[in-house]
């Protein structure tokens, strides 16, 4: 596909050795002369040579560089880069060129100097003037100037603000294993691109670096953005977006990093998990006891505790022996219901037990190895572990036989998806780690059982409370290299794997570190889908990389139970679903550690706001040392779940057709408010409402024991969810109140016809048999339109499937479309919001619709319609 919206341009250099100076010389720094420039009409290639003395500040400059500016093809270098088998580059072809490109480059020569700028307005959007470009072995530095004042959304996973602070801000790529999930530190993923949103347009920058970096935003002497990376290349990507449509850029970055991927129906649904269970008996009363509380339960996850001695694809025979998890599983599924299971990448490493696990990834040789050569040892939950190599050639042959195995629905688990964790990789293993046996005895793992194990003849179900690569790091500090990233961990190999640590290709962990997580995400996807051909997968990963979203979903780690924590986490869901290309996101409801309140007598906030969860909701996982926090525990939250999901189930197919949207052309789940009202700087730092879709406006309370939240309301027409009465944005903040604890304020934003079910369900298999209503929600012209995509919702290639449009004018509303997805459902009822009189005639495709099927509420001004119209063709209906 051509991307003439989107400008590459890659900086490749030879390495040299050196040593550390000053950091204080970068602005003095010579930079680079260009000579031996080449131009087309869709390329510019040039040598970049040094302009002056060397500073030599955390290294020997590199004397000279390549050049390649182009708007179709990739090259290749001596330095690592991210490789394409994990970061496939996305097509081209030759009609892009700077004469139709959105955007444009522009340089000086000496110094080197570049800018990108907008052709349609010669608007700078990117521009290294007076900022020399530095390139030495270990550290490589751009920086760019910014407006004052500048809107900066992403860089990566984060628990700070969703419009990034300007003033003395630093943010850290390298993954690591992050309790507590601290503000202002790296976390457990790595997303190196930015959308810049200004009135005048909005636009995004990639860097495609997989190494660590600091990416630092200050406004001291105007403002600016400045990369300090510690190898690799400059490998960026510009994408123009749109001067209009913000949600422009979304899909442009989604033609990069790969579209989003089709998600399974049911994955929309509830899941309940918890580190903790102590037995399978548990398990099947929290199963028991969601369908004694009527509270829709879609999926059980269970966490490591199923493990026997923490060990991935086994089974305590005691606590959790393999026949009563056969006997859950085969439940579940009797019941419309799904299973999901964790899998970490550390397999312990015990030669001498007969572990299958480890005794055939070493017959294949697929673990990570040391320096030296040897096995890379580690520990983990099971102890002292290894960790699969996932650029080894037969790792993912052995991971999926390892899935298939264990798996298996005839002899093992058969579960419905995969959850992935500690993928950083994460290590408990404190640096230098000498001796991992000694330290695995000192932290005692794995930890022994604190309960007798279950009566086996219990009843359960019972309500109850490559190719090599020729990249020499001869000379190169791998442990402490010269310039320090603002890691939260003690040393870049503090708690992980070594970054001196080898791969099978010859790539070692300091240049591929943070794309652990995702390729043991694509793996683990590739397993699912080689035991269950042909349907999609649902994959749940902690730790991620740019374009992790077109395989998997992810969590947002081991977050606190504060409503510190619970705020955050909206910001945090934002930049996954909206701006990084991953909408299968949730966060911990109630909190993973540290119960900090009490969800019997406090208003319970995350349950109240979990429309805030885009794509899948693993709503409830808690640490083994809280208290449990399913939702039927306490009356007022069983109450307050009940409502909440009552939405949720009700605008199922709403969120499913916006996933599906998403996969077809990347367009965010997901918006914060200015995606909708980019000229409207009120809205540029809202990050605690946002709009799921376009149509449905979130406005959580956040505080504690609130009964009302302030609320901005940009100049709009509204109507309440509940009641459906409208309402009229002003631009203002307003507040909300007499908002009770088990409700969540939602509202329509108008010019949206909103195809909804009737009622919730107990299961998404249950909902899918409900009838819809279709609301007609007009906008400030009167106007009104919307879409439906239905399928089976589980199949890769659907067979069939129904896209149906739904445009609303003049009082006449008319639905068209494809109707090939069999459905035994009716379009039960419309109900046309803003209608202030009884109409004097309804026709429904031309006929008068009987006075009896007609009902219209003046103080709400909602006219209702009963025309029970099978899904399966189109109507007219309009009123006069």
């Amino acid at each position: 596909m051509a991307l003439p919206k989107i400008l590459w341009l890659a900086l490749l250099g030879r390495i040299a050795l050196g040593t550390v100076t000053d950091p204080t010389k970068l602005d003095a720094c010579p930079g680079y002369k260009v000579t031996h420039a080449k131009s087309t009409a869709s390329s510019l290639s040039a040598d970049l040579i040094l302009a002056g003395g060397a500073c030599n500040v955390f290294g020997k400059d590199v004397s000279q560089l390549k050049l390649d500016v182009t708007y179709e093809t990739n090259p290749s270098s001596e330095r690592y880069e991210v490789p394409e088998s994990v970061f496939p580059r996305p097509n081209s072809d030759h009609s892009a060129t700077s004469r139709n490109a959105d955007i444009r480059f522009n340089y000086t020569t000496s110094p080197f100097a570049f800018s990108i700028y907008r052709a349609s307005t010669s608007e700078v959007l990117f521009s290294t003037a007076s900022h020399p470009i530095i390139f030495e072995p270990q550290y490589l530095r751009v920086k760019t100037n910014l407006p004052s004042n500048a809107n900066i959304y992403g860089l990566g996973e984060h628990t700070d603000t969703f419009r990034l602070p300007t003033h003395n801000y630093t943010r850290t790529m390298w993954s690591r294993d992050a309790y507590g999930v601290p503000s202002g530190t790296n976390l457990y993923g790595n997303h190196p691109v930015y959308f810049e949103h200004r009135t005048t347009g909005t636009h995004g920058v990639l860097l495609l670096n997989s190494n660590g970096m600091d990416i630092k935003i200050d406004d001291t002497g105007g403002t600016t953005l400045e990369y300090n990376v510690i190898g690799g290349i400059l490998d960026f990507y510009f994408l123009s977006g749109s001067e209009t449509d913000p949600t422009e850029v979304s899909r442009q970055y989604a033609e990069i990093v790969g579209k989003p991927a089709e998600v399974p129906y049911w994955s929309l649904g509830l899941h309940q998990c918890r580190f903790g269970y102590n037995n399978y008996i548990e398990v099947a009363g929290v199963i028991s006891n969601y369908s004694a509380a009527q509270i829709p339960l879609e999926t059980m996850w269970t966490d490591i505790d199923y493990m026997q001695r923490r060990k991935i694809f086994t089974v305590d025979p005691d606590y959790f022996p393999m026949p009563r998890m056969r006997e859950i599983v085969s439940y579940l599924h009797s019941h419309d219901q799904r299973y999901v299971l964790m899998t970490d990448p550390a397999v312990a490493y015990l030669p001498d037990e007969g572990y299958g696990t480890l005794d055939r990834g070493t017959a294949e040789d697929i673990w990570l190895k040391a320096a030296n050569g040897s096995t890379f040892l580690s520990i983990v939950w099971p102890g002292v572990t290894v960790f699969p190599d996932w650029f080894h050639p037969k790792a993912q042959e052995y991971w999926s036989k390892e899935f298939e195995m264990f798996y298996n629905p005839q002899t093992g688990i058969d579960i419905d998806g995969a959850w992935i964790d500690m993928n950083e990789p994460a290590s408990f293993c404190t640096y230098p780690c000498d001796d991992p046996f000694q330290q695995a005895r000192d932290q005692n793992l794995p930890p022994p059982r604190s309960t007798l194990p279950p009566d086996p003849n219990a009843p359960i179900f019972q309500t109850s409370s490559l190719r090599k690569r020729a990249i020499d790091h001869t000379g190169d500090d791998l442990q402490n290299p010269p310039y320090l990233i603002n890691n939260a961990a003690a040393t870049l190999s503090d708690r992980t794997a070594y970054t001196d640590a080898k791969h099978a290709n010859g790539l070692i962990e300091y240049d591929t570190h943070n794309l652990y997580g995702t390729m043991m995400s694509v793996a683990t996807h590739n397993a699912m889908l080689a035991r269950r051909p042909g349907l999609r997968t649902l994959v749940i990963t902690r730790s991620t990389f740019a374009g992790a979203g077109a395989k998997v979903g992810k969590w947002l780690g081991d977050n606190l139970s504060d409503w510190e924590h619970y705020r955050q986490s909206i910001a945090g869901i934002l930049g996954m679903a909206g701006v990084y290309q991953v909408p299968m996101v949730g966060a911990d409801i109630c909190g993973f550690g540290e119960p900090l309140f009490d969800w019997s007598k406090s208003a319970f906030a995350d349950n109240r706001a979990m429309l805030s969860r885009a794509g899948y909701n693993r709503d409830i996982h808690n640490q083994d040392t809280s208290i449990s926090q399913e939702f039927y525990r306490w009356p007022s939250v069983a109450q307050a779940a009940r409502n909440v999901l009552d939405i949720r189930y009700r605008l199922m197919d709403y969120i499913y057709t916006a996933m599906h949207q998403a996969h077809i052309d990347g367009s965010p789940v997901l918006e914060p408010l200015w995606y909708n009202y980019p000229n409207d700087p009120a809205t540029f730092a809202i990050d605690l409402q946002f709009f799921y879709g376009k149509s449905i406006l979130v406005s959580p309370v956040t505080d504690e024991n609130s009964t009302s939240v302030s609320a901005y309301f940009p100049k709009d027409s509204f109507y309440d969810f509940q009641t459906l009465a409208p309402y009229a944005g002003q631009g203002s903040i307003v507040t909300l109140d007499n908002i009770n604890f088990t409700s969540i304020p939602v509202h329509i934003r108008g010019g949206v016809v909103l195809p909804l079910r009737e009622k919730g369900a107990m299961t998404t298999t249950e909902l899918r048999k409900t009838d819809f209503e279709f609301v007609v929600a007009p906008g400030t012209d009167g106007s009104a339109s919307g879409s439906l995509y239905i399928d089976d919702g589980i199949s890769i290639t659907p067979k069939t499937s129904t896209s149906v449009q739904m445009s609303f004018k003049n009082n006449h509303l008319t639905v068209s479309g494809k109707f090939g997805f069999p459905t035994s459902v009716k379009v039960a009822r419309v109900r046309f919001l803003s209608v202030s009189r009884l109409p004097n005639s309804v026709k429904l495709n031309g006929k008068e619709v009987k006075k009896a099927s007609i009902e219209h509420d003046g103080s709400r001004e909602v006219l209702t319609v009963e025309i029970g119209v099978p899904l399966k063709q189109g109507f007219d209906l309009g009123f006069a």
